[in-house]
């Protein structure tokens, strides 16, 4: 890459609380990259405008997170089959100069991120079940994760019929064979069924963002997690804190865990591969976010 400053930023509403612009701009000042990671804090109407500015010769693009994720696909050129397949959702986007000019792609780096994440705590067999909360970006990624290990989705979402669409869509988009998407979709207020499909769960991730803001809140009566078996994996993709109640509840509980600071790390290292053609300095970036959050921590304190 040439010496030209470059800019790329981070899509979304809110975005203050975002600890990618420490991970990522670490990663470019050690990668020796004259860019600037920034913050792009974008309500709905100034969406398209906004991804339209990506097509400026000095960006490299950008990441988004909620709630654009699936909002932004209509303004790109080109959808990556890891948003066009598995999930329907983006959270980079990539410029590319064409011979037309620049195009903007459309990738989901969550995906690689919850496998690179969970591939390594011997989580996966074939046929599990693994229920995921929520119904948004991150709960396509993780859905669609799932479905590529050969586990049985479960998808909890404050409404069953977001639940319901957000699997039927998984399948179309697969071209799979839906099991049972009626038992499969579940709402986040229907307790009894939650426990029920618990008791049977080997796999729980949380893609809501509840305890985002509340360090107390968790996206389901944490004592809803005694049902689960005790060989049960909890992942909340919730990194900021790096302990949620509902990781503090499972570990409480016996159960394994991982908080959302691991997947934040594999999601921003692809998305860095991505702008510039270069490996990601995974120990600079893990070093930049621990630090950033150990500091927002310490501010809290005092």
């Amino acid at each position: 890459m040439d010496s030209m400053p470059r800019r790329v930023g981070l899509i979304g509403r809110p975005v203050s609380q975002s600890r990618s612009p420490a991970m990522q701009q670490a990663a470019l000042d050690a990668a020796g990259i004259a860019a600037r990671y920034e913050l792009w804090d974008t309500p709905a109407s100034e969406l398209r405008a906004r991804v339209e500015s990506l097509r400026q010769p000095e960006t490299l693009g950008a990441n988004v997170t909620i709630p654009h994720k699936v909002a932004v696909i209509p303004y790109l050129d080109a959808l990556a089959t890891s948003a066009s397949r598995l999930t329907g959702a983006v959270n980079t986007i990539v410029r590319e100069e064409g011979p037309r000019g620049a195009r903007l792609v459309g990738h989901n780096t969550d995906v690689t991120a919850v496998l690179r994440a969970l591939d390594g705590e011997g989580v996966w067999t074939p046929g599990m079940r693994a229920l995921i909360l929520g119904a948004g970006g991150g709960a396509r990624a993780a859905l669609g994760a799932a479905l590529l290990r050969g586990a049985w989705p479960w998808i909890a979402a404050r409404r069953r019929s977001a639940a319901r669409a957000a699997l039927e869509e998984l399948y179309a988009r697969l071209d799979a064979t839906p099991r049972d998407i009626q038992r499969q979709a579940l709402a986040l207020d229907d307790l009894d069924a939650l426990a029920a499909a618990l008791s049977g769960t080997a796999l729980l991730i949380n893609a809501t963002p509840a305890g985002m803001r509340d360090p107390q809140a968790a996206p389901i009566p944490v004592g809803l997690l005694r049902h689960m078996p005790r060989t049960a994996f909890v992942m909340d993709m919730v990194y900021n804190p790096p302990e949620t109640a509902l990781v503090r509840a499972a570990r409480a509980a016996g159960l394994r865990v991982a908080g959302g600071l691991t997947m934040l790390l594999y999601q921003g290292a692809e998305s860095f591969t991505l702008w510039t053609g270069t490996e990601a300095p995974l120990a600079v970036m893990r070093a930049a976010l621990e630090a950033a959050l150990q500091a927002e921590g310490q501010g809290e304190m005092g």
